[in-house]
């Protein structure tokens, strides 16, 4: 079948392939502000370049926001491959405000961090009037203060947010939808049918393990070192049974001590006593929680710093005679999580069935990304480098997006990666990504998935330790996204009558 590209003035030619969808959700966003839900690698943002130009050829300018340093050189460097004859800016935090103003004046499109167009907004250094659109990727973010609220409340022009997923809570959901000028979402999955002819397809497995004696040992002695706490909360009436909820039930038990203690005009003995139980139950859980999913590095780690500590809490912990002998058994045992030993074995025979593939492993603690790396870069032709974020003493967005670079261009075959890595990247040739974990978020899941079934059939595997939070995660996920589409016509029935109710309330004017 031979291939068609996309004939604009303003479009350099042979660029963008015709894809009928893309089209028609690029014209729909011209002409109202539009949500664009889709999976990740079908073009999200072709659409915004098609959106953009439209807008270009009213005489008016773009702005593309995108929340890191990385994606927006990505999408600055995508822009400038794309457009012909179009002056396009770019700038970040550490562009000099003097020069941003001439970057906004003498550009037809801007590319640029959320944060600097705010604070720029606020100084009043310039507004938005020349602008006759706003794309907002990841769109999902535009809740609570982040910055993308506050730069659609100066906003009159169209508003295009663009997202792999608006998430699975509807209160957020709504949110993001109000605070961007909303009037329309417009939602494709892989399976829709102007959709499947460009989609390669994605293979998702589940791998259970078992986990070892030592890690079971290790949980039990957690949960003996909490159980004396629960009797506690039991006892004072903050929990109905001595076994423990959720970490979610029991951050609400906190929420409401808190409350007591703040309207108590005297220093209720038994509160105090609940609020150190609790605190206690919410340290522990998170360490079943880390050996259970992570493993014994993971939480000798975290049990260092509870070690270190000189809070009354974590010297609790410390002093229970369980938590000792817990101790113990980490100073003895050389057992690691299976999960290792899976990944391992999946990267080698991925390897040696093509050693051109390209891998993405993700993992939401740095400890097991750098265990992750050391042990993956044992493996013949793998060439590993890791992933994470800025903080205490991370990478530099800089160097993140060299890594990403050398990761597209085979210098390295294997990316681990933190959820720095989860959001929006292109990188369009990684056939397989693990999932050291599942995450409680839709969100998150998709994006991941996302990383490969770009430009050939893509294999997602997850790792679930049974017994442990990864089931519990694994379950709330399959649930959140079985509720996807119909979030997307709650969304759009929402959104109609919104604004069926604002119109008849300026006709009684």
């Amino acid at each position: 079948m031979s291939i068609s590209f996309i004939s604009h003035p303003k479009i350099r030619p042979g660029t963008i392939e015709e894809r009928v969808y893309q089209k028609d959700l690029a014209a729909k966003c011209l002409e109202s502000s539009t949500l664009v839900v889709l999976p990740t690698g079908l073009g999200k943002t072709v659409i915004a370049t098609l959106a953009i130009a439209g807008i270009l050829e009213q005489g008016k300018s773009a702005l593309v926001l995108a929340p890191t340093k990385p994606l927006v050189e990505q999408h600055y460097t995508t822009m400038c491959d794309f457009f012909v004859d179009v002056k396009i800016g770019v700038m970040n935090g550490n562009t000099h405000s003097s020069e941003r103003v001439q970057i906004i004046k003498n550009n037809d499109i801007i590319v640029c961090t959320p944060q600097v167009i705010n604070n720029d907004l606020k100084n009043e250094k310039y507004d938005l009037s020349r602008f006759g659109l706003i794309v907002f990727d990841e769109a999902h973010r535009a809740i609570g203060n982040y910055a993308y609220v506050n730069i659609a409340s100066y906003s009159h022009s169209l508003s295009m947010g663009i997202t792999a997923s608006p998430g699975s809570n509807k209160s957020k959901m709504k949110e993001v939808c109000q605070n961007l000028n909303i009037r329309k979402v417009e939602y494709r999955n892989a399976n829709d049918s102007d959709v499947t002819p460009y989609t390669f397809g994605i293979h998702v497995e589940k791998i259970f393990v078992n986990l070892p004696n030592d890690i079971k040992k290790s949980i039990g002695l957690l949960d003996e070192t909490m159980n004396p706490y629960l009797k506690s909360l039991k006892y004072l009436g903050f929990l109905d049974s001595d076994k423990f909820t959720s970490v979610k039930h029991m951050l609400l038990i906190g929420e409401i001590i808190r409350k007591r203690i703040s309207e108590s005009k005297s220093r209720d003995s038994s509160i105090i006593r609940g609020l150190i139980a609790q605190s206690v139950c919410i340290k522990i859980q998170h360490a079943i929680n880390l050996v259970g999913t992570q493993g014994t590095t993971t939480l000798r780690s975290y049990i260092k710093k509870v070690n270190e500590s000189t809070n009354r809490v974590s010297k609790l912990i410390s002093s229970s005679s369980p938590y000792k002998e817990l101790q113990n058994i980490l100073r003895k045992t050389k057992i690691e999580h299976p999960k290792f030993g899976q990944i391992m074995q999946l990267v080698n025979d991925r390897i040696k069935e093509n050693n051109s593939s390209k891998i993405m492993i993700f993992s939401q603690y740095r400890e097991t990304c750098e265990l992750l790396t050391n042990k993956l870069s044992r493996i013949y032709g793998a060439r590993v480098t890791k992933l994470i974020g800025q903080s205490n003493g991370g990478l530099k967005q800089k160097e993140q997006i060299r890594l990403l670079n050398d990761f597209r261009s085979g210098v390295f075959n294997i990316l681990v990666s933190t959820s720095v890595g989860e959001e929006g990247l292109d990188v369009e040739n990684t056939d397989m990504v693990i999932f050291y974990e599942p995450v409680p978020s839709v969100i998150r899941t998709i994006q991941r998935k996302g990383r490969t079934g770009r430009k050939n059939f893509g294999r997602v595997f997850v790792l679930i330790a049974r017994n442990t939070a990864d089931e519990i995660f694994e379950e709330i996920n399959q649930e959140m996204e079985r509720n996807m589409k119909n979030n997307m016509e709650f969304l759009n029935t929402w959104i109609r009558n919104e604004h069926t109710e604002k119109q008849l309330h300026l006709s009684d004017y």
